[in-house]
């Protein structure tokens, strides 16, 4: 019954851990009532508040909140009863359980009489009936859901693929000397991975004690694992394809381009652009000069 829940619902109840009484309904509904008043006593007879939920959900560790709201009780009487074995719980104001966690309340002047279940387990999951003590009793069901945290964040992510990518690509440009800094996210995995490999071209490890130095790894794990790789004193030898490889995800892949002192292809149509418009402007002002002195030649003769 618990997968008929919404998720997000219990993912919000799980980061609040906020259990005040009725925050864990989930659904709502009339309970079933055994019997209905005579005709004629309808306002007398005790009846049930067909807006109290019947179906509450509860986080393991945490205060479950069962309610029911009876009106005209007059002088009757309203018990708790556990369906699993049916055991009574409450009478009135007074617990008939050893088991401590079990606490009936009323609040003096309102219709509501809660069943309160301390630090609820998944064993105490099931159905309880509010009864009341008329002849013959009425009663009011209420199902009790007891849900773990964990249960629901891997619910959450079990349809989502584990992956990873790298941020800026799919080409990176650095410039020689400078320092190669590749970030590696990691997302949608139910757990952090056991290892983040970096590799270099043709899917060669990178070797962090070999001659060449300057090349470290830091690696942050969590709900979303990142993982750094920086490559100091970058050298045209440094270019290609790196890729990070987690031990629970396809790996991804990035070219770095190395510049020593060249622009990339696309600033390079800029320049040649803008450096066609300048040859044109002085070949313009070449022939304007050279206009000009004709003209004063001509005007001096």
């Amino acid at each position: 019954m618990v997968r008929a829940q919404p998720l997000a619902r219990l993912l919000l109840l799980c980061l609040t851990h906020l259990s005040p009484p009725g925050a864990c309904d989930v659904a709502g509904g009339a309970g079933s009532v055994n019997s209905l008043p005579a005709a004629g006593s309808a306002r007398l007879a005790p009846s049930f508040d067909a807006a109290t939920p019947k179906n509450v959900t509860a986080l393991v560790g945490k205060s479950a909140y069962l309610s029911c709201r009876v009106r005209n009780l007059g002088n009757r009487t309203v018990s708790w009863i556990r369906h699993r074995d049916l055991h009574i719980l409450t009478v009135g104001g007074y617990t008939y359980t050893s088991d401590q966690r079990f606490q009936a309340s009323h609040s003096p002047h309102t219709d509501d009489w809660t069943l309160q279940i301390k630090w609820a387990q998944q064993r105490d999951a099931g159905v309880y009936e509010c009864q009341v003590s008329t002849q013959p009793v009425r009663s009011f069901f209420v199902t009790l859901h007891v849900v773990d945290c964990d249960e629901i964040y891997q619910r959450m992510f079990s349809d989502a693929v584990p992956s990873a990518r790298i941020l800026g690509g799919p080409d990176l440009h650095v410039d020689m000397g400078s320092t190669i800094n590749l970030t590696c996210l990691i997302q949608f995995s139910p757990e952090p991975p056991a290892y983040v490999f970096w590799y270099h071209e043709d899917e060669q490890v990178i070797s962090y004690d070999s001659a060449r130095g300057g090349v470290s790894v830091v690696t942050e794990k969590g709900a979303a694992t990142t993982s750094y790789l920086l490559v100091q004193d970058a050298a045209p030898a440094d270019s290609g394809r790196y890729s990070c490889a987690p031990s629970n995800a396809d790996l991804a892949s990035v070219r770095v381009h190395v510049l020593n002192g060249e622009r990339p292809a696309a600033m390079q149509t800029g320049s040649a652009g803008l450096s066609d418009s300048s040859r044109a402007i002085a070949l313009l002002l070449v022939a304007s000069l050279l206009h000009a002195r004709l003209r004063s030649a001509l005007l001096a003769s």
